[in-house]
């Protein structure tokens, strides 16, 4: 691996001084499921610096739970939009690696470059942007010189290096490999919000998991065409499956501090959504909630 290496290294940086400057470089963003505690990550990082030292290589998260691949769906639609046109996202949350499954590099109309595996991944931003155009990944002429042994970890071996030549401009899009249809695509399937006679009815897609608020994917749009007024009482019901797990009457509030310290309220959170919340308190924790596609949540009138 040491002589792959070396090769490899020699031919990154002819490609690098040949394919682009710094100036004409984009942000490349990581999210993985790999966690902090080994290696991994940094061996990405490492790639990716060897196909271009001038590259902006930052963390969107490494801590999506293991395999949970809607989750990490949500935060790259979460968090992409935030980022300039041309910027390239590396999703790796990949219980197939190695299997058939397919590798993937997509472009959103709104300018942002995905490169994942294709098993739903990138279903919730490429639904909300849009896509322009998807490839499949040669994987056989497009990883790193040296990995052609490795077959689990695809994340530093094909979508990090690729990820990092796309930002490097050291390869076009159009060359990873052929055009796919969109129907080809592997599409996650999850409860979408809407407005049912008066009642609000949706997901709950993912917790603000540092303070325990729940997130559901009910935008504030949906919620303001039940007439509701800062202040207002406001019932909400949150279900795993057929389950009711919770069911809470909390006023409509503008911010944490609008309640006493333990009470409940509902909120706009940073993506324009409906959450619910405890002031200085875990929400999630104190009512046994989880997130997914087999947690939903109903808001209504008392």
């Amino acid at each position: 691996m040491a002589r792959g290496w070396r090769r490899w290294s020699a031919a990154a940086a002819a490609a690098a001084l040949l394919g682009g400057s710094a100036a004409d470089a984009a942000p490349l963003v990581l999210m993985t499921d790999f966690g902090l505690k080994d290696g991994a990550v940094s061996e990405m990082k490492g790639v990716a610096y060897g196909v271009s030292a001038g590259l902006i290589v930052s963390d969107l998260t490494h801590e999506i739970p293991a395999g949970n691949i809607f989750e990490g769906a949500y935060r790259l639609d979460q968090t992409a939009p935030y980022w300039p046109r041309g910027t390239v996202f590396v999703g790796v949350v990949d219980p197939g690696v190695g299997t058939t499954r397919l590798s993937i590099a997509l472009r959103t109309k709104a300018g942002h470059v995905f490169v994942l595996p294709d098993n739903g991944l990138v279903s919730l931003i490429a639904e909300h942007e849009g896509v322009e155009a998807v490839r499949r990944i040669n994987e056989a002429q497009n990883r790193l010189p040296g990995s052609e042994d490795s077959h689990t970890f695809f994340g530093r071996d094909v979508y990090g290096y690729v990820g990092a030549r796309l930002a490097a401009v050291t390869v076009r899009f159009e060359d990873l490999g052929p055009e796919m249809r969109l129907d080809q695509l592997v599409r996650l399937t999850y409860p979408k919000a809407v407005n049912q006679g008066g009642r609000l009815t949706g997901l709950v897609p993912a917790l603000d998991v540092q303070y325990g608020n729940v997130w559901t994917n009910i935008p504030k749009s949906l919620f303001d065409e039940l007439g509701f007024k800062i202040g207002d009482k406001v019932r909400v019901r949150i279900f795993q499956g057929a389950r009711l797990v919770d069911e809470v009457t909390a006023p409509y509030a503008r911010t944490f501090g609008d309640v006493a310290e333990g009470a409940p309220l509902l909120y706009v959170n940073s993506v324009l959504n409906m959450a619910l919340a405890l002031n200085l308190g875990d929400y999630a924790k104190a009512h046994h909630i989880g997130s997914g596609p087999g947690w939903t949540v109903e808001i209504g009138r008392p």
